[in-house]
């Protein structure tokens, strides 16, 4: 048996402030096979000032008239809010997650509801305190990796290792590196952080993807890796399974001409479950590293392999040679390995044309 894939639907905003909407995106999550569905935990006045402007994304989706701020405050879920959605889920046998953008948030996910995994954002993975406060709370970190350099991210592996060693020291960035150069601390990490590859933007240009990003963090960092998908369709996601993703998150709506900053990123549900059949099918096909006959194809080996068998009209005692040995199908008679073996020996019986020969 293969590992599983988990796959974690990002309803993210994509519910615009409606409870009921968001119900909604947990029901399509869980009728389309996902593991996880996610959503975003944040007050929008602890997440950007009053001065923060749209990404350029958002601008193109969603208009300049509001500011970053204001958008945000539409699409905040409260607390009734989530203990509403984390009951749904449980009813509907799929993970709730999501990714807290402040420190109370992540309290009210951690500490309030007990959440045990959390995923942090591209745009925190520099936000050192909020990592810190994570691996304190002994939460398991799924960690998007966008924008990011390999010194960033190691930079972020240290302050949760500092949390999840409970390192006695003042922090500051000297002493997470320290933390993370212990054993210790690698174990830790080993067992709850997850890097996902990222491109942050909506929707990322082929181009910009470079799956094989991915595979360089797993080597650099010997962690679990994973792919957060914002590309258009969904093969690129499928490909990062077969590159060794052991999470897959991407966006989904219940309609992408819905208005709002993330649905045209987003696949819709039946998409969404083809894309999860197609990840299934390939957890299936990768398989077993060990070359030997599949089951299903042994009983095709003597059709499709080949003996070695008499040209022509062989007689008893003749000499065989190039000019009255072939080499036919079926493959159950003496192995064309032992071709060269006959050649030169006498036949001890006569043989009529593509009768199998016999030693």
């Amino acid at each position: 048996m293969g590992r599983h894939v988990q796959v974690i639907a990002e309803a993210g905003v994509n519910h615009n402030g409606s409870l009921e909407l968001a119900k909604r995106l947990i029901e399509a999550a869980a009728g389309a096979g996902a593991d996880a569905v996610k959503f975003q935990t944040f007050k929008a006045e602890r997440l950007v000032t009053r001065f923060g402007e749209k990404a350029e994304y958002q601008k193109k989706l969603t208009g300049d008239r509001e500011t970053q701020l204001e958008m945000l405050r539409r699409l905040e879920l409260s607390e009734s809010d989530h203990e509403e959605l984390i009951r749904h889920c449980r009813q509907r046998k799929i993970e709730f997650l999501s990714t807290p953008f402040d420190e109370a948030s992540l309290d009210l996910l951690a500490g309030r509801f007990g959440l045990s995994t959390v995923k942090i954002s591209s745009g925190d993975l520099t936000n050192l305190p909020l990592l810190l406060k994570a691996a304190s709370l002994d939460c398991r970190v799924i960690l998007s990796t966008g924008m990011a350099t390999l010194g960033e991210i190691e930079a972020a592996l240290g302050a949760l290792a500092f949390g999840y060693l409970k390192w006695r020291e003042k922090p500051s960035p000297r002493a997470f590196l320290r933390a993370y150069g212990s054993a210790e601390a690698q174990a830790k990490l080993k067992d709850n952080v997850i890097l996902l590859h990222c491109t942050t933007e909506y929707p990322t240009p082929y181009p910009d993807v470079h799956l094989n990003k991915m595979v360089t963090l797993a080597r650099a960092f010997d962690l679990p890796v994973g792919y957060s998908d914002h590309t258009p369709g969904s093969e690129i996601a499928v490909a990062a399974v077969a590159l060794g993703a052991c999470v897959i998150e991407k966006h989904f709506t219940l309609d992408k001409t819905m208005e709002g900053p993330d649905h045209r990123a987003s696949l819709e549900p039946d998409e969404l479950a083809g894309m999860i059949r197609q990840i299934r099918h390939v957890e299936q096909a990768l398989g077993s590293g060990r070359k030997s006959p599949a089951p299903s194809e042994e009983k095709n080996m003597d059709a499709a392999r080949k003996s070695i068998v008499a040209a022509r009209d062989i007689r008893e005692g003749e000499t065989f040679d190039e000019s009255n040995l072939a080499i036919k199908r079926p493959g159950n008679g003496l192995p064309p390995s032992m071709y060269w073996d006959l050649l030169g020996r006498t036949a001890r019986r006569s043989y009529q044309k593509d009768e199998m020969i016999e030693w």
